[in-house]
């Protein structure tokens, strides 16, 4: 099982899952069309399927161009509002790829229909992998635009850390270095958070992704995943671990705002939404 990384938008990851033998395909998040398809061609591998974690654009924009230029092709997800969806999966359901094994994972938070796919290969050595969308980051978690602290923690400390310690880690954005700096502020003393910081800077310095981490990793650096630590819960003055991932969450989004966008920028956001189609409510 292959995985290519592919960098796209701002700060988005898409991904190609390849398996070798057959030269079939699936996509996770296919938010470029065009982008995907070029790697497709250059990689000769047929596309089977898009497995998408969430509705908003940056990770299902591409999909209805793909259905059109892909007789066949399936998307699967778990919210009416991702463009193109073909099947809609439930929580723990399972598909099969040739060799490729996915589990998906409903974690609602970030958005009330959020789907995380695991995947691993029938006798296959490496490590399983995990492909967490806008759910877990490296270091850090996604907003809880429409859900809850408490919906974050089950995602967190019981779907997601109910897998392998060993399972990779690849998220929908680029947003490591950021997080760990928050996870500095948070615990200091933290030497792992140290570590990895100056990795990730470096990496970022060289336009290099810093996808994927590990599981094992993210239960030493990533805030979010230590609410159950006496330093995390001194930082937010809270005991209960719930609320401990309230007060993180609230931290964070006010930890280094970036400015605001200038309003020719807004503008022409605001229009790209307004000529973007959406399947009507079910």
């Amino acid at each position: 099982m292959k995985v290519k990384v592919i960098s796209v938008l701002d700060d988005n990851y898409m991904y190609l899952i390849i398996e070798e033998s057959t030269k079939d395909a699936i996509a996770v998040d296919a938010s470029v069309a065009k982008k995907l398809l070029q790697i497709v061609g250059r990689e000769g591998v047929n596309l089977k399927a898009i497995l998408t974690t969430h509705h908003h654009l940056d990770h299902s924009r591409g999909n209805a161009d793909l259905v059109q230029q892909i007789p066949g092709l399936q998307i699967y997800g778990a919210d009416y509002r991702i463009g193109g969806l073909t099947h809609r999966m439930a929580h723990n359901q399972e598909l099969k790829f040739g060799g490729i094994n996915v589990r998906c994972l409903f974690t609602p938070c970030h958005t009330s229909g959020h789907m995380c796919y695991f995947m691993w290969e029938d006798g296959c050595p490496d490590a399983p992998a995990l492909f967490s969308g806008d759910t877990l980051f490296i270091g850090g978690c996604g907003r809880f635009f429409e859900g809850t602290a408490d919906q974050m923690y089950k995602n967190l400390l019981e779907t997601i850390a109910s897998l392998p310690k060993e399972s990779k880690v690849f998220c929908g954005h680029e947003h490591t270095v950021r997080n760990l700096k928050f996870a500095l502020k948070v615990e200091p003393d933290n030497e792992d958070v140290k570590k990895k910081l100056a990795w990730a800077k470096d990496r970022d310095d060289d336009d290099i992704p810093t996808v994927p981490s590990s599981l094992e990793e993210e239960f030493l650096y990533n805030p979010f995943m230590r609410v159950k630590e006496e330093s995390v819960k001194k930082f937010t003055g809270k005991t209960d671990p719930v609320d401990v991932m309230r007060a993180l969450r609230k931290e964070k989004d006010e930890f280094k705002k970036p400015k605001e966008l200038p309003i020719p920028a807004i503008l022409a956001f605001q229009l790209s939404l307004l000529k973007e189609p959406f399947p009507p409510k079910k």
